[in-house]
């Protein structure tokens, strides 16, 4: 399995030409659909690839962090279940190094998005959004609320699954000036007509196969398969065009706890 072979260079080699190239191929044969990610069922695969390749790159080195840490000491051979903080800390370190080879890591991003992308014109907890008036899309620098930064990319593959008028594309990486890990991506810029009542909220998310979980004061919704949390007004707009509800971002996990 390519997988393997991938832990095996990166383990011995660390990010060495052959590495790259090998992760390189494991991208094209998933963009190319010669490969699938177990993780994902065919519709979650769509969205993995319509992420870009940056983020199936960055997935593939994450699944190796993490595998890499519950195989255990190398000289006991002892498998052991590491904590979030670990995976999180691996995957994060690793990924820089990767992305810094690769040409994905934007040192002093937040200038180089003014200056290229417009001013910042919204910061949450989660992301810091810039626009330029005009500009069919929005540039975001988006940090891990998360357990570990695989399942932060994980939630970007998802949240283009369910919501692909909002389609999230990766196009590198980066720390900000607090020394928050951030994923710069795009998005396509949405015209708010007024923000979604919980009615409107209610009926798309059911349109999905989501009812309310009446936990957090209905903002919160669950399927066979996922969460949805966070989903409140100031996430879903109505769109100016389509006047139709449009989620703009929200929390997006799996409900199996692996």
């Amino acid at each position: 399995m390519l997988q393997d072979q991938i832990n095996d260079f990166i383990k011995n080699n660390g990010f060495c030409e052959h590495t790259l190239k090998l992760i390189d191929e494991y991208i094209n044969r998933i963009l190319n659909g010669r490969e699938n990610i177990d993780r994902f069922n065919i519709q979650e695969h769509a969205g993995f690839c319509c992420a870009g390749a940056p983020l199936i790159g960055a997935y593939i080195v994450c699944s190796y962090a993490r595998t890499s840490l519950e195989s255990g000491d190398d000289a006991t051979k002892s498998k052991r279940c590491p904590t979030n903080w670990e995976i999180d800390a691996k995957q994060e370190k690793l990924v820089q190094r990767w992305s810094e080879a690769k040409n994905l890591w934007f040192p002093n991003s937040e200038k180089l998005l003014t200056s290229s992308f417009g001013e910042m014109i919204a910061q949450g907890a989660e992301a810091k959004v810039y626009y330029k008036a005009g500009d069919t899309s929005v540039v975001k620098e988006r940090t891990s609320i998360y357990a570990t930064l695989g399942k932060a990319f994980e939630a970007i593959v998802l949240h283009n699954t369910l919501f692909p008028e909002t389609q999230m594309n990766v196009i590198g990486f980066t720390r900000d000036s607090d020394g928050l890990f951030r994923t710069i991506l795009t998005q396509p810029y949405v015209s708010c007509q007024r923000l979604a009542t919980k009615e409107e909220i209610d009926n798309m998310t059911a349109a999905k196969g989501f009812h309310d979980n009446y936990n957090g004061k209905g903002v919160n919704f669950i399927g066979d398969r996922l969460y949805l949390e966070d989903m409140h007004p100031a996430n879903v707009f109505i769109d100016t065009i389509s006047r139709q509800p449009i989620c703009i971002d929200c929390i997006v996990k799996f409900i199996s706890k692996e």
